[in-house]
């Protein structure tokens, strides 16, 4: 990357990537976009709202960002971004604006769900779009949960729940109106990346030993 940072989201394929928002130490909220070519990173427009760990979904043509932390104070935020291959243009906001949540879909047909407010919470909405809709909750609240697929058939999997231990490797999958568990991660884990579909997911790295794929 041409700026390291962390806390940063991505969408994309492999030979067109997309990374952007971000944070690095103190206190710098990064609204900086990058492109990958299958190669190298190239600086592209800024998004309108820095943040950290945001909600992602599409292409590197047609991307999708929403919620994470804001400035000042580490603020809770509810912008929603969509990136046309060039700049970001503002949309309608989430609902519930939220960090550490987890994204799916495209930015026609996105998906958000989970993420932490003032605790963790199993809030979904539905992006179509133009706007976001409220669906039914997660079976289980977390926040730094990982997922991927499309909007009628995405899965969430790891995070990390109020419950003891918190790390977990509950794995739900949600075909478009509600959530149901299917079968757990082998390892339990939180801030994970996923990738895929859902009959071909991955999920690799994140935080709890080991750190596996």
């Amino acid at each position: 990357l041409g700026t390291a940072r962390y806390y940063l989201r991505g969408a994309g394929t492999q030979t067109a990537g997309l990374g952007f928002a971000g944070y690095t130490y103190p206190g710098s909220w990064k609204n900086l976009t990058e492109e990958y070519n299958g190669t190298s990173w190239s600086p592209q427009n800024n998004m309108a709202t820095g943040r950290r760990s945001p909600g992602s979904g599409g292409t590197q043509t047609a991307a999708l960002a929403f919620g994470g932390s804001k400035s000042p104070a580490d603020t809770l935020s509810n912008d929603t971004e969509e990136y046309g291959g060039t700049s970001w243009t503002n949309s309608n906001n989430l609902n519930t604006a939220r960090v550490y949540l987890g994204g799916a879909g495209t930015q026609t047909a996105g998906l958000a769900f989970g993420g932490f407010i003032t605790a963790n919470t199993a809030v979904t909405e539905e992006y179509d779009g133009s706007s976001w809709t409220n669906s039914n909750n997660l079976n289980t609240t977390r926040k730094q949960v990982a997922g991927c697929g499309v909007q009628t058939s995405a899965l969430a999997f790891g995070g990390l729940t109020p419950a003891s231990p918190a790390y977990t490797a509950v794995t739900e999958q949600y075909d478009g109106t509600s959530w149901s568990n299917t079968t757990s991660m082998a390892v339990a884990r939180r801030s994970a990346g996923g990738s895929g579909t859902t009959a071909l997911g991955i999920c690799f790295g994140g935080n709890a030993p080991p750190r596996t794929t």
